[in-house]
């Protein structure tokens, strides 16, 4: 009899938290669908074969975007190279063989408080050190000095997360490796690593993304050109705007037809989509091979 109390009294309250949750959960959706539907029938319509692979001309009165898509996908695979050694390397060490202490304190907490600067700042310092300190690049800015601007952007997230992920792997698969006599490198490259790898995808998908979306960070230290580079090779050292910083002085400065920011927004979207899916292709070619071997 007290427990059918009991459920009688606790039962409208769940009821209504699930609710509250649903309803929430269904407004957010919502929300992403609406914002993503907004900017597609804005932007989509006027998205062509010139637009997207065309320099803008001010002459001419054309707004193609190629130049920018080229510096985004420069900025973005130059972080990855950097920032994927750099921030798995660290998760393993945190994860695996650092022991508690104030130094491992003060490193988690120095990377907390790199996750919480703003990108501005970050920018700032990008254009002190890796340009006039560095002179990564000429003094308007290039793809490197951008490119290293964003792995110290993106470093907290991918520390963080594949920390997590590596945290998250049974502990039994450690003692059984260890049972067996192999070393603890030959645990991490056999058994971890493949288990926390959907973390550790998830942790360069949000850095892809973040490095995508950026664009205060990228105006100081990959500068505003928009024409086309001419040395694929050369280009890394050259100042190029992206397509988040374009789109933002196109947004601001005005000079452009009002529809160019929402087609460039839409091929944002697009373009983020696509390396995300190319990522987890990948990831799962990987954890395939892994699986076989």
């Amino acid at each position: 009899m007290a427990d059918t109390t009991y459920e009688k009294r606790i039962r409208p309250g769940i009821i209504a938290v699930r609710a509250l949750i649903y309803t929430v959960t269904a407004i957010v959706v919502a929300l992403v669908v609406a914002i993503i539907a907004y900017l597609i029938i804005k932007g989509l319509p006027y998205i062509n074969r010139d637009f997207l692979f065309k320099a803008p001309s001010r002459l001419d009165e054309t707004y193609g975007i190629a130049p920018m898509i080229i510096n985004t996908l420069y900025i973005v695979l130059l972080s990855l190279i950097v920032s994927i050694p750099l921030g798995i390397g660290t998760a393993i060490y945190l994860a695996e063989y650092s022991k508690p202490g104030k130094i491992i304190s003060a490193i988690r907490f120095s990377i907390e408080i790199l996750a919480g600067i703003p990108s501005i700042v970050y920018g700032l310092f990008g254009l002190a050190f890796f340009i006039n300190a560095l002179k990564a690049g000429s003094s308007g800015g290039s793809m490197i000095a951008g490119a290293l601007t964003c792995t110290l952007i993106v470093l907290p997230t991918m520390i963080r997360t594949t920390e997590e992920a590596l945290l998250q792997v049974n502990p039994t698969y450690r003692e059984a490796a260890f049972s067996l006599g192999a070393s603890k490198l030959h645990i991490i490259r056999t058994v971890l690593l493949p288990c926390a790898l959907p973390g550790i995808v998830v942790a360069i998908i949000l850095s892809i993304g973040r490095i995508v979306s950026e664009s205060a960070a990228l105006l100081y230290t990959a500068g505003v050109d928009y024409t086309m580079p001419s040395n694929l090779v050369k280009h890394i050292t050259e100042p190029g705007a992206g397509l988040t910083v374009q789109l933002y002085l196109y947004a601001t400065e005005g000079g452009s037809p009002d529809w160019v920011p929402y087609a460039m927004a839409a091929v944002l979207m697009i373009l983020v989509f696509v390396i995300n899916l190319t990522a987890n292709i990948i990831a799962g070619l990987f954890k395939k091979k892994v699986s076989i071997n």
